[in-house]
């Protein structure tokens, strides 16, 4: 594994993301946590997984740098995988929580959404769902997903404008569950792991099914048509010429 780290103690794994400095996610990312969870969930000995990043980061979002000179086909194959990996993570049966490290903008933020419990690092980070003002469509599935938490008005209203928000902020509108310490983040997500997996496996794990039924549904319905359109938006010059001041700004940060 190139992107993430694996380790497994007391019936529960933890998949760190492990890619650079900011965890940007790409095709190999996308494709190497699609696998490793599903074979967490066949691990009969495995109870439950917690995900998280490094000390700063969650992860940044999709890489754009990267992304941007993928062509025609592994650009679709991309969004086709990520879309299929939110299915994946949705429908993991096992309790799932996610260990907000830092920064979890745009796709670190829908990895985090897929989860059962979300707890998130104090300090200076924001999370939240800003693709509209980069230039790449929303879509169905992530409001679907983004909705099941703050309900179809707040998802609504944030995504359009692209709203980022700050730890407490994202507590408030129950974006995150919990605030804690940098230090305490991996023990505060094992204890509540702890609290799920002391319940009866098989009741606990049909009931997080059924409540999750209608919105299984809907990240797992046939995206075809929408991602034409996406992918249509992705190579416009508009577009295009967003990312590209994105990754300049990037770039120069980093340099």
């Amino acid at each position: 594994m190139n992107t993430i780290k694996v380790n497994i103690k007391d019936k529960i794994a933890v998949i760190q993301l492990d890619r650079g400095r900011s965890n940007a996610i790409n095709s190999e990312m996308v494709s190497e946590l699609q696998q490793m969870i599903l074979n967490i969930e066949k691990d009969d000995n495995i109870a439950g997984l917690i995900i998280t990043g490094k000390e700063g980061f969650f992860s940044a979002g999709l890489d754009l740098i990267e992304l941007y000179e993928y062509d025609e086909q592994k650009i679709t194959q991309f969004w086709k995988d990520f879309l299929n990996l939110v299915t994946v993570m949705v429908a993991f049966r096992k309790p799932m929580v996610s260990a907000i490290s830092g920064h979890s903008p745009a796709g670190g933020c829908v990895l985090a959404l897929c989860c059962d419990y979300r707890i998130m690092a104090e300090g200076k980070y924001i999370i939240g769902l800003n693709e509209v003002p980069v230039g790449i469509i929303v879509p169905q599935s992530i409001f679907h997903l983004y909705s099941f938490w703050l309900g179809n008005a707040a998802a609504y209203r944030n995504m359009l404008e692209g709203k980022l928000m700050h730890t407490e902020e994202a507590l408030a509108s129950g974006l995150v569950d919990e605030l804690v310490k940098p230090e305490g983040i991996l023990h505060a997500a094992e204890r509540r792991i702890q609290k799920y997996i002391q319940m009866e496996s098989t009741t606990w794990q049909q009931s997080k099914m059924n409540l999750r039924a209608e919105l299984l549904e809907k990240v797992s319905a046939d995206q075809s048509d929408m991602l034409e359109i996406m992918l249509k938006q992705w190579w416009s010059p508009s577009t295009r010429s967003i990312l590209k001041t994105i990754i300049q700004n990037l770039q120069q940060k980093s340099s």
